[in-house]
């Protein structure tokens, strides 16, 4: 696989308009406080802005031009009939403010859904509401603390999570002012002998995922459950990792009282780029009474929504969800069915171990065991060669792949974090595999300078994104040229 990008200066429109003058006759019923002399709108012909935007799609990388194998943030195809059927008159102009008796068909497809989300993972309810996986984790954490202060354990203020955690995970916790004790892994799994004396009186409840971050199965699930509940904590999974379980497993089997659904990482539906997701959360039974309202219901005639609820934590976002993507997420699960759905886990662990076991004699993967949808290869012996890891992202960028997650998790020496996931065809692993390999073997100057086909070579990206700048005459204004 190769692949060179175009490379050249786009201008911002701004920069190319030329500015329209309105005669001040049309500006009449302009109060006189906002008028102004003259009105600096674009005067472009439509040929040159259509120009401007294809080639601006043209300077972007995304899942629909090439391999995206970003490890914890599972950038996979999205499939277009879903995307074909979110954007159906029926669905796209439906009013979330409508009455419940004039919108049957889409709070139908949300109840379904729910229901199938709530069997998927185990779990005993659902919400669609929340509006990311950060967000569902977020939510989770209210309902644990509602459950809680709701049975006088208001103690409970003390969140632990393993070393190897979604940085979300962390974050999250940390908004809601709850103490944060991190433990140390054991072989790259949970160390159940310091869980055991971490948890008390105080634990509110313990994160984890499993998978975990570097692709290896908590094998000690059912232990660790019943370490967190003998101590009257709660078990949160945070479903970034579900893809890897499908049909084998759920965390409700597995002991879990909340867990997240990301169905950008599950179920193919757009990760969003700052745009609109979906973090649904599940619970058993004994959360049910506080989960957000409205709750979506069905009485064996009508769909409705359920708001009369005392000890819901209220609202997490606006109206239901974001209904289109939840649409999309609808649309796919029906079109694997179960055994497509276990098919798919069976798929993203087979792509994983393969690229696995085709690059580890180049840049070894620490820890024993196979691996679930992802692993973490370590670039260390890189170093010898003064190369790091991220020359080695940055020159994947050449050969038109985009570059793997680097630096996470932190317990892992130069990261280089994969998952290919399911929807990878052979010949795409191989190509990644090969261009890894390659890398490993050339000039280590050549790294370092990386990428040479880019629009734009290596940047300091800390700056870039405090200070973006977007055009080459900014960049030349900015250096005072």
């Amino acid at each position: 696989m190769t692949y060179r990008q175009a490379r050249y200066d786009e201008p911002l429109l701004c920069e190319r308009m030329r500015p329209s003058t309105v005669p001040k006759g049309d500006l009449l019923d302009v109060p006189a406080s906002l008028r102004r002399e003259t009105l600096a709108l674009p005067d472009l012909p439509e040929h040159e802005v259509v120009r401007h935007y294809t080639r601006l799609s043209q300077m972007n990388f995304g899942i629909d031009t090439g391999f995206y194998p970003l490890g914890s943030c599972t950038m996979k195809f999205n499939p277009k009939f879903a995307e074909e059927l979110a954007r159906l008159p029926d669905m796209a102009r439906v009013h979330p403010e409508q009455d419940p008796s004039t919108v049957q068909g889409i709070l139908r497809v949300l109840y379904e859904l729910q229901e199938a989300l709530a069997r998927i993972s185990g779990m005993d309810a659902v919400t669609l509401q929340p509006a990311a996986g950060a967000q569902g984790e977020f939510t989770g954490l209210l309902l644990a603390r509602a459950h809680a202060l709701d049975h006088g354990d208001g103690a409970r203020t003390e969140v632990v999570l393993p070393d190897t955690a979604h940085g979300t995970n962390f974050a999250s916790a940390g908004m809601l002012g709850f103490q944060i004790r991190e433990l140390p892994s054991k072989d790259g799994r949970m160390d159940v002998k310091a869980l055991e004396q971490a948890v008390g009186e105080t634990t509110l409840a313990l994160m984890l995922t499993n998978p975990n971050t570097l692709g290896i199965f908590e094998e000690e699930v059912v232990e660790i459950a019943r370490i967190c509940h003998d101590a009257g904590a709660l078990l949160y999974y945070d479903g970034a990792n579900l893809n890897a379980i499908l049909g084998k497993t759920s965390p409700g089997r597995m002991g879990f009282d909340i867990t997240h659904i990301n169905t950008h990482k599950t179920f193919t539906t757009p990760h969003g780029g700052g745009g609109p997701g979906a973090g649904p959360v599940g619970v058993k039974k004994a959360l049910y009474p506080y989960l957000p309202v409205p709750i979506l219901t069905f009485d064996g005639k009508r769909y409705g929504l359920e708001w009369d609820r005392p000890k819901s934590i209220g609202k997490v976002r606006a109206w239901f969800g974001n209904a289109a993507v939840l649409m999309r997420a609808y649309a796919y699960i029906l079109s694997q069915g179960a055994d497509g759905l276990e098919r798919v886990a069976d798929r993203a662990v087979l792509n994983a171990n393969y690229l696995r076991h085709r690059i580890q004699d180049h840049l070894p993967v620490p820890f024993r065991g196979l691996r679930k949808h992802e692993f973490v290869a370590s670039g260390e012996p890189l170093k010898a060669k003064g190369v790091r890891t991220l020359d080695l992202a940055k020159r994947l960028m050449d050969y038109g792949i985009h570059p793997p997650t680097v630096y996470f998790p932190h317990l892992v020496e130069e990261a280089l974090m994969v998952e290919p996931t399911e929807t990878e065809s052979k010949e795409t692993l191989d190509a990644f595999a090969d261009a890894v390999i390659r890398i490993t073997k050339e000039d280590p100057e050549l790294l370092r300078s990386a990428p040479h086909n880019a629009s734009v070579a290596r940047v300091d990206e800390v700056q870039a994104a405090r200070e973006p700048i977007l055009s080459w005459r900014m960049w030349q204004k900015a250096k005072g040229a």
